[in-house]
């Protein structure tokens, strides 16, 4: 049953590498809408233009959400992307608490952060996909 369900599913990979990369570009995009915009949810706290790092990481999940949804620089943008999340955590979940699951005082609510991490870090190897830009352009 395994090797006739992999022979079956295996030709999907282009779309659903696709779909994976369009869902977490536009659900980054949207940290990043939020904390600049306080759309399409406010923030609890407000971030000032210009202050570091927060309104900064807002630009960056912002512009490479956008860009990674779209297939667009894909690579690129996912290697700027995973790298703003591996040191959101290091810097900001990370000194909370070790353990990612969970709130404060045993957690340290950085799941959202490694996910993203790790999910743009296999973009930066797979490739946009087969329903991108890049992939028009040649680059995909």
């Amino acid at each position: 049953m395994a090797p006739n369900l992999n022979h079956r599913l295996v030709g999907y990979t282009p779309a659903v590498l696709s779909l994976f990369r369009f869902v977490n570009g536009l659900l980054f995009a949207g940290y990043g809408s939020m904390i600049l915009f306080g759309w399409p949810v406010r923030t609890t706290h407000a971030v000032e233009f210009g202050a570091w790092p927060g309104w900064y990481a807002g630009v960056i999940e912002l512009v490479t959400g956008l860009l990674i949804a779209a297939g667009l620089f894909t690579r690129a943008a996912a290697f700027l992307a995973s790298g703003t999340m591996a040191v959101a955590y290091l810097w900001i979940h990370q000194p909370r608490s070790l353990w990612p699951i969970g709130d404060a005082p045993g957690g340290n609510s950085g799941t959202p952060a490694i996910l993203f991490c790790f999910g743009f870090f296999l973009l930066v190897f797979a490739g946009a996909g087969r329903y991108s830009i890049d992939a028009l352009r040649g680059k995909g």
